[in-house]
């Protein structure tokens, strides 16, 4: 696999033949592996100043491909690489319910109070640089051709293990004063592993919250202290999550004390 942070000649490709950039292109395979193939899709822009960075497990095919498009259209309009990366990845917004939950879990434990706003809503107002998006395994990884779940395990794959030893964990070095949330254990297993290595600081990363997702609105209540653990279905695990909720307040109420 290549250790280039921005892969030239993909983008060269991307720029040049629009018949062979679309995600199934053998162009754009990055490598391949048993039933895994990793196919290039331009999510290599890093949001320098952000505050906090938000971790999935591998960008979707309707992402890759939106955001292939992205690209594309931003070079032939005359835009430097640069920013054809940066307009590539702008669609990665949380809207609707998912930001509502996000933004109230974060708020719930104190992040906008540690980053002095009035709501963490403000991190995410048109124009801001202040959340960065991106994943686990930064190019789009497909298993028999769907979507990568997270099986087989991320960090036993060494093909996908040296995607988060080479470009997740770049970025955490650049971005070493962010929190880093991760979104689902498989995304939390890849942050400990920086952690472990000693690239990214455990104290910032945000483990345990909940998915925001509309779909898992009773696991966000019960984080949120809406709805009782003993209320909850027994698909929730209540105790989890109100144990989540105090570590995780009392992570970030350290951190704005200084105290890590």
């Amino acid at each position: 696999m290549e250790n280039s942070i921005i892969p030239q000649k993909y983008l060269s490709l991307i720029a040049t033949d629009a018949a062979k950039a679309h995600l199934a292109s053998p162009a754009l395979t990055i490598a391949e592996e048993g039933e895994l193939r990793i196919a290039y899709a331009p999510f290599d822009h890093i949001t320098p100043n952000a505050r906090l960075v938000i971790v999935g497990i591998t960008p979707g095919a309707a992402q890759a491909t939106a955001s292939l498009t992205a690209s594309r259209a931003a070079i032939v309009a005359g835009a430097d690489v640069t920013d054809a990366l940066a307009r590539a990845k702008s669609h990665a917004s949380f809207s609707g319910p998912m930001r509502t939950n996000l933004v109230a879990m974060l708020d719930a434990i104190g992040v906008a109070e540690y980053f002095y706003l009035s709501s963490s809503e403000q991190l995410f107002e048109a124009g801001s640089d202040q959340v960065h998006f991106t994943s686990a395994l930064r190019y789009p990884v497909f298993r028999q051709g769907k979507n990568y779940n997270g099986t087989p395990n991320m960090l036993k794959t060494p093909m996908l293990r040296q995607m988060i030893d080479t470009y997740l964990a770049e970025e955490a070095r650049q971005l070493p004063e962010a929190l880093w949330l991760p979104l689902g254990p498989k995304a939390e297993e890849a942050l400990k592993h920086l952690v472990q290595r000693g690239v990214l600081m455990e104290e910032r990363v945000l483990a345990g919250m909940p998915h925001p997702s509309g779909a898992n609105a009773e696991r966000v209540a019960v984080f949120l202290g809406r709805k009782s653990p003993q209320a909850a279905s027994r698909q929730t695990n209540g105790a989890a999550l109100c144990a989540a909720f105090k570590r995780l307040e009392k992570q970030i109420s350290k951190l704005k004390g200084g105290a890590l």
